[in-house]
């Protein structure tokens, strides 16, 4: 990874703000728009945030820097009052957890792959399972998948176990990329549910882009509206006008497809 990390200065010490972006923004090959420009915001521990946007608005780009999967090209990211760059990427990605829009078990079983990050922390294998046990009853997800492959499992069912095993492993952060995309609408109804009441309890800071508006509005504290790597609002969801947020998602997408033809 390369980005600035070494050469930006230390700010925000002492703040109260869990993470903290100031003025991040993440260049894209030339001759094409930067993908995130000029973002600035914070983050409190325990919020439920919902990154909503069209398509290429910059939504999975913003979760991807925040769990160092990538690093600006300008500006800094804080944790807990240190640059991103003073943490080990180990060490930061063990707090702050990404689950991707189609998450892959690399071959594990979903026995495997929920147990391996856990006896990494150093739970005995008897801790690991009655953690794993608890999240797979929490989340609703059958114990005879527990032998099941990825190519046993549909896009939904990977979705619900990757989460599942992000929960089990019990970040402070939780990001989470399209997680109900795959998801029946009493499924996705029932996971917003889960982690709303994992936020409030145990506060748990989840950041989650989505574009099922009606999941979102019911569910999260606060909206971070992105269009074109810019935030046009930032709001409490109880703030939102869900009605035109909805209509000028639609309308840029379209016009999005119009420009394309």
């Amino acid at each position: 990874m390369d980005g600035q990390c070494g050469q930006r200065l230390f700010w925000g010490k002492g703040l109260a703000a869990q993470i903290q972006l100031h003025h991040v923004s993440l260049a894209a090959p030339v001759g094409v728009m930067d993908i995130l420009t000029e973002i600035s915001f914070e983050i409190s521990a325990g919020e439920f945030i919902a990154l909503v946007g069209p398509s290429g608005a910059g939504k999975t780009s913003l979760m991807r820097l925040l769990n160092r999967l990538i690093d600006p090209t300008q500006g800094a990211i804080h944790f807990e009052g240190l640059d991103l760059c003073q943490i080990s990427v180990i060490q930061h990605r063990q707090q702050v957890t990404l689950v991707n829009q189609e998450p892959r078990l690399l071959g594990m079983t979903v026995q495997e792959t929920m147990s391996y990050p856990l006896l990494l922390r150093g739970l005995n294998p008897t801790q690991a399972q009655q953690r794993i046990a608890a999240w797979l009853e929490r989340l609703e997800i059958p114990t005879d998948w527990l032998d099941r492959t990825e190519l046993q499992l549909s896009v939904g069912q990977r979705q619900r176990v990757a989460i599942a095993r992000a929960l089990a492993i019990q970040p402070k952060v939780l990001l989470l990329d399209e997680p109900t995309s795959a998801l029946d609408p009493g499924q996705a109804s029932r996971l917003m549910a889960q982690l709303a009441t994992l936020a409030q309890q145990q506060q748990t800071t989840i950041l989650m882009s989505n574009h099922q508006l009606e999941l979102i509005q019911g569910s999260c504290s606060r909206v971070i509206y992105l269009d074109q790597g810019r935030i046009v609002e930032d709001l409490p969801a109880v703030k939102v006008d869900w009605t035109s947020l909805r209509q000028s998602i639609v309308q840029t997408e379209k016009q999005a497809a119009e420009e394309w033809e």
